[in-house]
């Protein structure tokens, strides 16, 4: 991107010089900083301030307060702080919870929420979804895009193989028995069900070949239920976050792999969900928050690292729609691209960045894929709240900037400002 910083309307007026608070420490914060700073407004940036540190800066007077921090509950806290203070100045929070988020504005209407989550996964699934208009992919139904035979945990394939095992015992002893009687579909059934409890067969005419198979039968029953009933409690003691069958089994073919299940990883996941394309996300933390999720919005979590060649090759990113690298760290989204590039030469990526300078100097060298700046798509927003142009949405403009869309269609350019540190921290 461009590094000129300073907002422009359509008619290259620049608006007044205004005073505005930022709160947050936070390297979404510091843009901000850098962007008001730029097209020439006062401001203070104040980290972690106590009450008493808000309430001065406060005083002086402002036009606008942003509170970007990383959890929910300090935004939440200092939002509160701030509106307590002054009861109509306008506040831009960035709340990732959308419960949280939604009755915030309900009581206190002068604030705006709004999260890098929910700005960038639009955007980042329109990319990864591209791929679905090209000739070459075809959506199939969704049972032909699942496969339970492949899934992933121990804990699911010996519960699909013993459910499977038991299921062909009886089948074939059913249809040998049936064959053998005369039709007689009602005792023959029985009798194949006493020799998968292992408590039969019963005094049945079907020759010696078959005494053989019910004995080799009950013997292999054994082994297939204790099979089934270790993958079946395993399901019930640990927290499944892949299901071998339903919504939340792991997709095979025509699906997007997504790369970190953080807020954006999440909020990428359902906004593919609520398009109908499946989604698989692997996460390498097994205690991240998200995960408590994943269940209730029926998307298939993996624990694993993205950048692990047997992980991707289990995951079919060569019958992928694309992969998706929006892990919280720039540099391991890039290990996630060379290692889906080593795969899967022809696999569509696409990858967050804002946090360092590691991916826009190694696009230079390697084909990594697409890259967004969710830190520039953030900023354009809650810098054009602040300045009272509030944008009904935002279009990446390749090498330009981001230009934040009015409700009347008038066009704000931003460009990424150049990483410096910002002048104004209070403390």
């Amino acid at each position: 991107m461009a590094t000129s910083a300073s907002p422009s309307g359509p008619d290259g007026e620049r608006p007044g010089p205004r005073r505005y608070l930022v709160v947050g420490d936070t390297e979404l914060a510091v843009r901000v900083c850098r962007v008001l700073e730029d097209a020439g407004h006062a401001l203070a940036h104040l980290r972690r301030p106590s009450d008493d540190e808000l309430r001065t800066e406060l005083g002086y007077g402002v036009s606008g307060v942003a509170v970007l921090m990383r959890d929910d509950v300090s935004v939440l806290r200092y939002t509160l702080a701030v509106s307590h203070v002054d009861t109509e100045v306008a506040i831009v929070a960035s709340i990732f919870d959308r419960t949280i988020g939604g009755e915030l504005t309900r009581l206190l209407p002068h604030v705006v929420v709004t999260s890098p989550a929910a700005l960038s996964a639009p955007i980042l699934a329109d990319q990864v979804t591209r791929a679905v208009a090209t000739p070459r992919r075809r959506l199939r139904l969704p049972v032909l895009r699942r496969s339970p035979w492949r899934a992933l945990d121990p804990g699911s394939r010996m519960l699909f193989a013993g459910a499977t095992g038991l299921a062909t015992v009886l089948l074939v002893d059913f249809v040998w028995l049936v064959l053998s009687h005369g039709g007689d579909a009602l005792l023959s059934l029985r009798e194949a069900a006493l020799v998968v409890a292992t408590v039969g067969p019963g005094d049945v005419n079907a020759g010696r070949f078959y005494v053989v198979f019910s004995a080799v039968a009950m013997l292999a029953t054994l082994a297939l239920t204790a099979m089934f009933t270790a993958g079946l409690v395993e399901g019930l003691v640990r927290q499944r976050l892949a299901t071998v069958f339903g919504r939340r089994s792991i997709p095979r073919r025509d699906h997007v792999v997504v790369i970190g299940f953080g807020q954006i990883g999440y909020r990428l996941c359902l906004e593919l969900q609520a398009r109908g394309v499946p989604a698989v996300a692997v996460e390498r933390d097994a205690h991240a928050k998200n995960l408590r999720l994943a269940r209730g919005a029926h998307l298939p979590v993996v624990i694993g690292h993205g950048d692990d060649r047997e992980l991707l090759q289990a995951l079919r990113i060569d019958r992928a729609l694309a992969v998706a690298g929006v892990g919280a760290d720039d540099l391991d989204n890039v290990a996630v691209a060379v290692a889906a590039h080593a795969v899967a030469p022809d696999v569509h990526v696409v990858l967050r960045a804002g946090e360092q300078e590691a991916v826009a100097e190694t696009r230079s060298l390697l084909p990594l894929g697409e890259t967004h700046d969710v830190h520039a798509l953030t900023t354009s927003y809650v810098c054009a709240t602040l300045l009272g142009s509030a944008p009904v949405r935002l279009v990446v403009v390749p090498h330009l900037g981001i230009d934040a869309v009015g409700s009347d269609g008038s066009l704000t350019r931003y460009a990424s400002p150049a990483r410096r540190e910002c002048s104004h921290r209070v403390s």
